[in-house]
């Protein structure tokens, strides 16, 4: 495989699927011109009939998530959820962050969840997989419609998200907390801009993303700050500054991710980190592997999130010193599911009571 940076993507190649049995691979004589240029992002109507997806991991908290989107346009070159882009006939490289998927018709479908008598009122995540605010959804405004229905039924709501686009939505979001109904985590991966720029290179700098902390946080938003991935030799000696940076504008809870890099993601990895730190790879791999018992992935539950070792343990004592020090300890009593209301479907204003 031939790996050429491409402008504003974090992959610079696209990694085999594994279900395909044929994959181009251009000779070194060939001229392709699709290294020579940015590569444009094309969207796709998925045409799913049905919205949210079932987690049966334990190291989650939630049982439903809802994507509004398959594959990310922030092209962060780490990203776990990579290789379910090869479910759908693409590439976990450059393809999953100019192929997305776009469910225009979520709102509906998840309207029609929330009507049926089999549903129990509870949490879903939004977004579990790829990042509900994403570049598209500043036109598409999927999300905005989601949070509208989640408003109309009442049904909790808990967001993780890097983008600061968020903040569009800020009125829905005061409307749901009025009730319990929302929490957001803002993912803080560095606080180096020039680092972000290369490892999450369609995402707000962190300055940014401190900022919409703020603003959730000031307009009564419950919000925490999330510390993923923390990648042992690259970003973890910044998990005790973003910490005391996110609570000092005024985040109330915390979490952490150890890096893992699951099937195609390893070797996309390996190409970044060679290209863009060559100096550092050495260490940065030996550190990952540290925590996978020799490997850089562990798809075990239980160990997959946090790691094992001394390296993983170090860095689980570090992130609990630093909770405490600055007040991000708190535990939510839960977001309420006492408000949830069948309303028929498009029977209530935005704001009604």
């Amino acid at each position: 495989m031939r790996s050429v940076r491409n402008k504003g993507r974090g992959a610079a190649l696209n990694t085999p699927n594994r279900f395909e049995r044929l994959h181009r691979i251009p000779l070194e004589t060939e001229p392709d011109t699709d290294d020579l240029r940015p590569v444009k992002t094309a969207f796709y109507k998925d045409t799913s009939r049905s919205i949210l997806a079932k987690n049966d991991s334990p190291d989650l908290d939630f049982t439903f998530s809802l994507n509004p989107y398959r594959g990310c346009e922030h092209g962060c070159i780490y990203c776990y959820a990579r290789p379910s882009h090869e479910y759908l006939g693409f590439s976990a490289g450059v393809d999953f962050e100019s192929k997305i998927m776009v469910k225009l018709d979520a709102p509906e479908l998840l309207a029609r969840e929330f009507r049926k008598r089999g549903w129990e009122p509870q949490v879903v995540a939004l977004s579990g997989n790829t990042d509900c605010y994403q570049p598209a959804e500043q036109k598409l405004r999927i999300t905005r419609r989601c949070l509208e229905v989640f408003l109309e039924y009442r049904n909790p709501v808990g967001i993780v998200t890097k983008n600061a686009l968020i903040l569009r939505d800020i009125d829905i979001l005061g409307e749901l907390a009025k009730y319990n109904l929302v929490h957001v985590m803002i993912s803080v991966t560095s606080l180096r801009h020039e680092l972000i720029r290369v490892m999450e290179p369609r995402t707000p700098p962190p300055a940014r993303r401190l900022q919409t902390i703020e603003t959730l946080a000031r307009n009564g938003i419950p919000v925490g700050v999330n510390a993923a991935p923390i990648i042992p030799g690259l970003t973890d000696e910044e998990l005790p500054a973003i910490l005391r940076e996110a609570a000092a504008h005024g985040a109330k809870t915390a979490g952490y991710i150890l890096v893992r890099l699951p099937g195609a993601v390893e070797p996309l990895f390996l190409d970044w980190l060679q290209r863009e730190f060559p100096e550092r790879a050495p260490k940065v791999l030996s550190r990952i592997r540290d925590t996978r018992s020799g490997a850089l992935s562990d798809a075990r539950f239980g160990s997959r999130m946090r790691g094992e070792g001394e390296i993983a343990d170090t860095v689980r004592s570090l992130f609990r010193l630093h909770v405490d020090r600055y007040g991000l300890g708190k535990r939510w009593s839960g977001l309420s599911s006492a408000h949830f209301r069948r309303t028929g479907g498009g029977q209530h204003g935005l704001f009604d009571n």
